[in-house]
C-alpha cells in the first residue's frame, strides 16, 4: 500500500506552502535568538516613527514584529540613526517609511538593500500647505539663515498626511498589500485587518465631518503647522506661528498679524503640541488673552500624550478643536 496515499494531496500542499512562507518570512532565524534574526517567524517590520508602525502593527498584528526607529519621546524630524539601527534596518522583512520627513532614514533606507520598503508619501498625494501669505515667520527665518525646514518635504510639500483619516487609510492599504507580499501565507488576514482597520478610519472621518460641521469659528492657531491636511479635509484655516518647524521663534510682525486674525476669526485658543516646546504658544496666549490647549501631531505616544494610540489622541483632538472652535 502506498504511504503517500494516507497524506491528503492537500495537507501536502499546505505543509509545502507553510514550509516555504516560513523560510521566507525568518530567512534562517533561530526561534527566539534575539536580534534581528531572532523573529520567531514573524515577519521583521521596521517603521520609521509612529504613524507608520502603527499601521504594522494594526494590519499584521500576531505574525509580525515591528520595530520602530523613533523612540518615543523624540522629535522625528530631529533623529538621528545609530549603526546598529541602520544593521537593523538591513535584516528587516519590511520597511515601512515616509520619504522626506526623516533625511536619515531616508539614507538608511535607500542603503539597505531591503526588497519590501512602502514608502507612504507614493501611497497618498503630498501637498504644499501654508504657503502664499502664511506661515511668512518660517520664510523670514530662513532670510535670515535660522531655522530648517524640517516638516517640509521635497518641494516644500507637507509630510503630515497622517492626519488626514482619508489618506491615511489610503497609506494602510498600502501597508497591507506590502504584508501580503511578504508573506503571502497570512495574506487573508492581512486583507481582513486592513479592511477593519480602514473602516475605522472612515467611521474617525465621519466623526471629524460631524463634529466640526458647525462651529462658531473656523479658524485655529498652532504652534506646528501639521495638520494642513486635517484643515483641509474639514474646511478649517489653519494659521501656524512658526510655520513647519516647531522649534523655530516666529518674528514681531508674525505675532502681530496673529493677533489680528485672533481678533477678525474669533479665535479662543492657541494650541500646542506634546513633543516641542509650548513656549511660544504660551508668550501669544498672553499677549492675546487667549487660553491654551493641546493638538497633538501624532509624531509619537509618550506618557503625556492624550490617548494609548491613533484613535485615542485622534479623538481627543477633536474634542479640543471642538471646544476651540465653539461647535454647536
Amino acid at each position: 500500500m502506498n504511504v503517500r496515499r494516507l497524506i491528503p494531496t492537500a495537507a501536502l500542499a499546505g505543509a509545502v506552502a507553510l514550509g516555504a512562507t516560513a523560510l521566507t518570512a525568518c530567512s534562517g532565524a533561530a526561534a527566539g535568538a534575539g536580534g534581528g534574526g531572532g523573529k520567531d517567524g514573524k515577519v521583521g517590520v521596521t517603521a520609521s516613527f509612529y504613524p507608520m508602525a502603527f499601521l504594522a502593527e494594526q494590519i499584521g498584528k500576531d505574525h509580525v514584529k515591528v520595530d520602530s526607529l523613533t523612540k518615543p519621546g523624540v522629535e522625528p524630524h530631529d533623529l538621528e540613526i545609530t549603526p546598529k539601527q541602520t544593521g537593523q534596518l538591513g535584516e528587516s522583512d519590511v520597511v515601512v517609511y515616509l520619504k522626506s520627513l526623516q533625511p536619515a532614514v531616508d539614507k538608511a533606507v535607500a542603503q539597505s538593500g531591503v526588497k519590501n520598503v512602502v514608502d507612504a508619501a507614493t501611497l497618498t498625494e503630498l501637498e504644499v500647505h501654508g504657503s502664499a501669505g502664511h506661515d511668512h515667520g518660517a520664510e523670514e527665518a530662513h532670510a535670515e539663515g535660522g531655522g530648517h525646514d524640517h516638516g517640509h518635504g521635497e518641494g516644500g510639500k507637507d509630510p503630515h498626511v497622517w492626519l488626514d483619516p482619508v489618506k491615511y487609510a489610503e497609506i494602510a492599504k498600502g501597508v497591507g498589500a506590502a504584508l501580503e507580499k511578504a508573506d503571502p501565507g497570512h495574506a487573508a488576514d492581512y486583507k481582513k485587518n486592513t479592511d477593519e482597520l480602514v473602516g475605522k478610519l472612515a467611521a474617525l472621518d465621519t466623526e471629524f465631518k460631524d463634529g466640526l460641521q458647525n462651529t462658531a469659528s473656523r479658524t485655529f492657531i498652532t504652534t506646528h503647522s501639521a495638520f494642513g491636511y486635517l484643515a483641509e479635509r474639514y474646511g478649517l484655516d489653519q494659521e501656524g506661528i512658526s510655520g513647519v518647524d516647531p522649534e523655530s521663534e516666529p518674528s514681531p510682525a508674525r505675532m502681530k498679524d496673529l493677533q489680528a486674525v485672533a481678533k477678525k476669526d474669533n479665535v479662543t485658543t492657541v494650541f500646542f503640541e506634546t513633543l516641542a516646546s509650548d513656549k511660544t504658544a504660551k508668550t501669544l496666549a498672553t499677549d492675546t488673552g487667549l487660553k491654551t490647549d493641546v493638538l497633538d501631531p501624532l509624531e509619537g505616544i509618550t506618557g503625556t500624550s492624550q490617548g494609548a494610540d491613533y484613535f485615542e489622541v485622534m479623538r481627543s483632538n477633536l474634542k479640543n478643536l471642538q471646544k476651540a472652535l465653539g461647535a454647536k
